[in-house]
C-alpha cells in the first residue's frame, strides 16, 4: 500500500499525551462527583459504578445513559470543565514531530468529547495536524451511545470516512480497542509510552490482535509500519 494512501485512527489520552500525569486522575474525580451528586450515590459506590460501566461499555457515560438516564451533553460538560488542567498537559517533543511528518490521512478517535479533545490538542501543539475528530458525541446508533471498543461504532466510522478496514491503522493504549478493532480487519499499534511511565504490567507482550508495539510515534516513520 502506498503510505499516503493509509487512514490512521490515532487515540487521544495515554496515546498523544501524558493523561496519566493529571488528567485521568481529576477526569475520575470529577466523574465520581458527578455520580454523588446527580445519582445520590455514596462516593465508594459511585467508584464501583463508574468502574463497572466503563469495564463494561468502554465509557461511563454509556452506562450512565442507558440506565440511569443521563442527559450526555450535562454529563460531558460538567466532568470536563477542568479547571487549570491545560498548564499540566504535556506530549513528548519526537513524537509531536513524528505525527506531523507521517503520510497518510490523519483522524483523532477517542471516546472524549469534542470539547475536551480540542483543548488537549491545543495545548500539546497538535490543533491543526488531524483531518478531522471523530468523538464521543459522534458514536452513536439509534440514538444510543456507543464508543470504543463497540463493533458497531467502528464500522460507522470506516463507512463515513469511505475507507476500508485494511487501510486503517489504530494507534491505541488500550487493548480492548485494539482488540476489537482488529476482529474487523484494521492494523492496531499499541502505543506504551504513556503505559510504561504509569507502571501498568504486562509490556513486554503483545497479544495476537495487536499488529506492532512502540515506545513512541517516531517509531512509525523510522521503519515501515506493517
Amino acid at each position: 500500500m502506498n503510505p499516503h494512501d493509509r487512514v490512521w485512527l490515532f487515540d487521544l489520552d495515554d496515546t498523544l499525551h501524558n493523561a496519566s500525569h493529571r488528567a485521568f486522575t481529576e477526569l475520575n474525580a470529577s466523574m465520581t462527583a458527578y455520580i454523588v451528586t446527580h445519582l445520590g450515590l455514596a462516593e465508594d459506590e459511585a467508584v464501583a459504578l463508574r468502574h463497572r460501566y466503563w469495564t463494561r461499555y468502554g465509557a461511563t457515560l454509556t452506562g450512565l445513559q442507558r440506565h440511569h438516564g443521563v442527559k450526555p451533553a450535562h454529563f460531558l460538560h460538567e466532568t470536563h470543565l477542568l479547571p487549570g488542567l491545560d498548564a499540566h498537559l504535556h506530549g513528548h517533543a519526537h513524537d509531536l514531530a513524528a505525527l506531523r511528518r507521517l503520510p497518510g490521512r490523519k483522524f483523532l478517535m477517542t471516546n472524549a468529547p469534542r470539547a475536551y479533545a480540542e483543548r488537549v490538542l491545543a495545548a500539546v501543539g497538535l490543533a491543526r495536524v488531524f483531518e478531522g475528530l471523530i468523538c464521543i458525541e459522534d458514536m452513536a446508533c439509534f440514538g444510543q451511545s456507543r464508543p470504543k471498543p463497540d463493533a458497531r461504532m467502528f464500522r460507522i466510522v470506516l463507512a463515513r470516512l469511505g475507507v476500508r478496514p485494511q487501510q486503517c491503522v489504530l494507534v491505541e493504549d488500550t487493548l480492548i480497542h485494539q482488540k476489537h478493532a482488529r476482529g474487523l480487519g484494521l492494523r492496531t499499534v499499541w502505543m506504551q509510552r504513556w503505559l510504561r511511565r504509569a507502571g501498568v504490567a504486562g509490556l513486554h507482550r503483545r497479544p495476537v490482535y495487536v499488529s506492532r508495539r512502540v515506545r513512541s510515534l517516531g517509531a512509525l516513520l523510522r521503519s515501515p509500519p506493517f
